[in-house]
């Protein structure tokens, strides 16, 4: 079966030469017409990309196209138009102006992994299926969770996200315990940690209390006095602890619980400590940065996701294990449909994920792209960006809070929380339309405005215009 491909270039009324498309590509020899196509197709994505500063992290209006497929083939042209519609409306990561989230631009070489990934359609569910990627999957996170100073038998899986990761780090924290069977076990947890656990616990049948919030100080972090006195209540009610999760990021403003602590102190007390390092973990990768995540190669487990800060196209989360053994004695069922397996385990039997692509392979080619140089660079860029714009926030106007990575937040001085609403609202809107998107969080009975400083596009000048548009929005607003 085919369609029908007559391309047309954007802003080039002059047509290209009509080729038949194949559904499939053929496996005898090159397809042309496949060629031509995904040429089309990436030129429009290189002038999205290279748009995005003249038009703005959110577009003005979004137009969709059709969503249900038509009696027959859509042409060429049409899905390519079709796909215009569609990236016209997108969120461009890409403006120096868009500070709202943890979403950095991509990395051109996870781009063209991505790709690949795509065409090759390899299922990295049982070695067969992948025996090339299925290695290097294994490999590549052996490296990782050594660099992050977790011991030689550590190891790990890829994940969706880092809710699953996250999700995935209790289930083997429960089975290491021995407390399958257990609804009563409690996961403990700061009050800022993520909202993912909070999922977690349900998915896992705990108790409606199976996840308790332990108090943070004035920074944000767990206090370990806190945490002592919740251990002792669930020990005198009869109730194990299934695991202490610390976090090395927070969401809203990138606190770091106190890891070396809490590390001696679940050693101390037999209790498995996760460590959610999906914004902060990736700062362990360089020496020049890792000061703040000392102790976090004493968790047993780990969750990384390198999208958030390295550029790796989405999605590109990882679950890091101490002892990489303790994952197929989580997941493993037996694929008795498959050879088996060549390595510790089929990746299937890894996680909780059966069939899933090779995105091991932008992370890897990403990696590779950047270099050790280039890691230290995105890193140390993003911590100089936060220092850059909180050094240019008039303190006696603006209250910040941050941590020590590339995340703050920032409300009126001595402003009720309706008064913080109302600034923010008003603010981030007057923000828009000069090209800065930032973020309302709700954070301390309130919602602030949060900027994420992981943008290598953002310049000094940038940063300087919005600190000025922030001071004076406060007198703006009386």
């Amino acid at each position: 079966m085919a369609f029908v491909l007559a391309m047309v270039l954007v802003g080039n009324p002059a047509r290209e030469p009509m080729l038949t498309l194949p559904f499939f590509a053929a496996p005898e020899g090159l397809d042309p017409a496949l060629q031509e196509f995904l040429d089309q197709a990436s030129q429009r994505l290189c002038r999205w990309l290279a748009d995005a500063e003249c038009r703005g992290p959110l577009p003005a209006l979004s137009v969709l196209p059709a969503i249900a497929p038509e009696p027959t083939s859509r042409s060429a042209t049409a899905l390519l138009e079709d796909l215009q519609l569609v990236m016209d409306g997108a969120y461009r990561p890409s403006h120096p102006g868009a500070l709202a989230h943890l979403d950095p631009p991509p990395l051109t070489a996870s781009i063209a992994a991505d790709l690949i990934c795509a065409g090759l359609n390899n299922n990295l569910l049982a070695e067969e299926l992948a025996p090339s990627l299925s290695h290097l999957e294994r490999q590549l996170c052996q490296w990782l969770a050594q660099r992050l100073g977790l011991p030689s038998g550590a190891g790990g899986v890829p994940a969706s996200g880092g809710s699953l990761s996250n999700l995935m780090a209790l289930v083997v924290a429960r089975q290491r315990a021995g407390l399958g069977a257990e609804p009563g076990a409690v996961v403990l947890a700061s009050d800022e940690a993520h909202v993912s656990l909070a999922k977690a616990v349900r998915v896992m049948g705990l108790q409606p209390d199976g996840l308790r919030r332990i108090a943070v100080d004035a920074d944000g972090a767990m206090r370990l006095e806190a945490l002592e006195t919740a251990l002792e209540q669930l020990q005198a009610e009869g109730r194990p602890c299934l695991a202490v999760v610390a976090t090395a990021g927070t969401t809203v403003r990138g606190a770091i619980d106190p890891l070396p602590q809490l590390a001696e102190l679940c050693r101390r007390r037999g209790v498995w400590l996760h460590v959610d390092g999906a914004i902060g973990a990736v700062y362990a990768l360089s020496p020049d940065t890792s000061a703040p995540l000392e102790g976090l190669g004493r968790a047993d487990s780990i969750t990384v996701n390198p999208q958030k800060l390295l550029g790796i196209t989405k999605t590109s989360s990882l679950l890091l294990v101490a002892d990489r053994r303790l994952l197929a004695e989580a997941f493993a069922t037996g694929l008795p449909y498959m050879e088996p397996a060549w390595g510790d385990a089929h990746g299937g039997e890894q996680g909780l994920q059966g069939s899933r692509p090779a995105e091991i392979l932008k992370l890897w080619l990403g990696l590779r792209q950047l270099g050790e140089s280039g890691i230290r660079s995105l890193l140390q860029g993003a911590l100089q960006r936060r220092q850059h714009l909180e050094a240019r926030l008039d303190p006696e106007r603006l209250q910040v809070s941050s941590g020590p990575l590339h995340l703050l937040v920032c409300r009126p001085c001595n402003a009720a929380p309706d008064q913080v609403d109302a600034w923010s609202a008003t603010t981030r809107a007057r923000l828009l339309e000069q090209g800065f998107m930032l973020s309302r969080p709700f954070h301390g009975g309130c919602h602030p405005l949060k900027a994420v400083l992981g943008n290598p596009h953002t310049q000094s000048h940038h940063l300087d215009q919005l600190a000025a548009m922030l001071n004076h929005s406060v007198l703006e607003n009386g």
